[in-house]
């Protein structure tokens, strides 16, 4: 069984990320939540030692998540058999 993935066929305003399609508008959105939600917990963090990153990396993980229920995926996939002859 194949997957075949459907692409964009205008391909306006995408680019390609490790050989995947991506709207330039959501990277872009994606990489401005991100940013803010780790540096902004980095910031509120408390000055000893481990808690910045502590703080600093569940920042980064809540604006995955975030980022991932905001902008939703545009691919579909599509299934077909493969024919032995």
């Amino acid at each position: 069984m194949n997957k075949k993935q459907s692409r964009p066929q205008d391909g306006e305003n995408n680019i390609e990320v490790w050989e995947d399609l991506v709207h330039i508008k959501d990277l872009v959105l994606s990489i401005i939540i991100c940013t803010v939600i780790t540096l902004g917990a980095y910031l509120i963090a408390p000055n000893e030692p481990p808690k910045p990153l502590i703080y600093g990396l569940i920042g980064a993980v809540v604006g995955f998540v975030i980022s991932s229920i905001i902008i939703k995926p545009k691919r579909t996939l599509r299934f077909a058999e493969e024919r032995e002859e």
